[in-house]
């Protein structure tokens, strides 16, 4: 009836009534656009919030679960213990239980809680040769053995003992076959972070032994495929240095080996010795004990051989 009564009206109007049917058709279905395009707004107005809702919590959670290399996760309270050795803390890395310090020094927790006794040793302003622990129980020998490393590592041993022992110290050093009392093993390991490790090394227990291992990296990268004697010898040399008590000469400013931005640990010239007879104001960038090494084969200079007889 309702139907018909508006078919009536439209007719009255001069409209068919198939044209006022068709029209009405056509209006539901504008009406029927218009909710969907409203529904669809709707929608995407809601997935839009969702999505930024969901990476406001994205963002928050990188920010407090943020990776962490194992190799550089250093306590705090190890890093101010590392610190107060006078070591430097930058890129100090996790190796096992130690710590390696410098490119080169391996600190063990012992090293950490340790009080140093010994002597700053201060020759010139700038070259400095500080120990922590020394050897004791002078005149002594110690053992030195090389497992499973090529002929030319076995050769710049021999060659490093010769040159310490030919300083006539109280200290001296002898090659055996096997179980020295610093005993040389090899290592592989490729750059890192710009850098590679030639080697490494430790200081003297508090009961005045040497320390009692010398890591020599065997990758192709740290002395190439056919390594220089001379060089690997430098080498051998410098880490027997950290053997028997002896620091970085530039502990207190690495960049005068390593380059870059000079860098004070806060305790350099604390209870320095300078010895009688040396500079006071220069600097001999030659000594075996800089931090970076330049390539080449580095003996002693005359500053090292001074403070390696004032010690031993």
């Amino acid at each position: 009836m309702l139907t018909r009564f508006n078919i009536f009206i439209v007719g009255t109007m001069g409209w068919p009534a198939d044209d006022c049917f068709k029209y009405y058709l056509t209006i539901n279905k504008l009406q029927y656009q218009q909710m969907k395009k409203q529904l669809l707004f709707k929608i995407g107005v809601c997935m839009v919030c969702a999505t930024s809702l969901l990476t406001a919590c994205t963002k928050n959670n990188q920010s407090t679960e943020k990776k962490v290399d194992p190799a550089t996760q250093i306590s705090a309270d190890a890093t101010q213990k590392i610190s107060d050795l006078g070591f430097s803390t930058d890129n100090v890395r996790k190796v096992g239980d130690n710590y390696l310090v410098e490119g080169d020094i391996m600190l063990t927790p012992a090293n950490l809680s340790e009080v140093s006794t010994s002597p700053n040793l201060r020759i010139a302003e700038t070259e400095q040769y500080r120990t922590t622990n020394l050897v004791k129980n002078l005149p002594r020998t110690i053992t030195v053995s090389v497992s499973n490393l090529p002929t030319v590592y076995a050769t710049a041993t021999a060659n490093a003992v010769s040159r310490y022992n030919a300083l006539n110290l109280t200290l001296k050093f002898q090659v055996v076959s096997s179980g020295g009392s610093i005993q040389i093993i090899g290592f592989n390991q490729g750059p890192s972070g710009g850098y590679i490790t030639l080697g490494s090394s430790g200081f003297p227990t508090s009961s005045g032994n040497p320390y009692n291992q010398i890591q020599l990296n065997t990758n192709a990268q740290a002395y190439g495929t056919n390594p220089d004697v001379g060089y690997v010898t430098s080498v051998i040399q410098h880490e027997m240095g950290h053997c028997i008590g002896f620091r970085h000469t530039d502990y207190f400013n690495r960049s005068l080996s390593c380059g870059g931005s000079a860098v004070n640990e806060g305790s350099a010239g604390i209870g320095a010795v300078h010895i009688p007879g040396t500079p006071t104001k220069t600097f001999d960038a030659a000594s075996f004990m800089l931090a970076c090494s330049s390539g080449t084969d580095r003996s002693f200079n005359a500053n090292d051989v001074i403070a390696l007889n004032y010690l031993y």
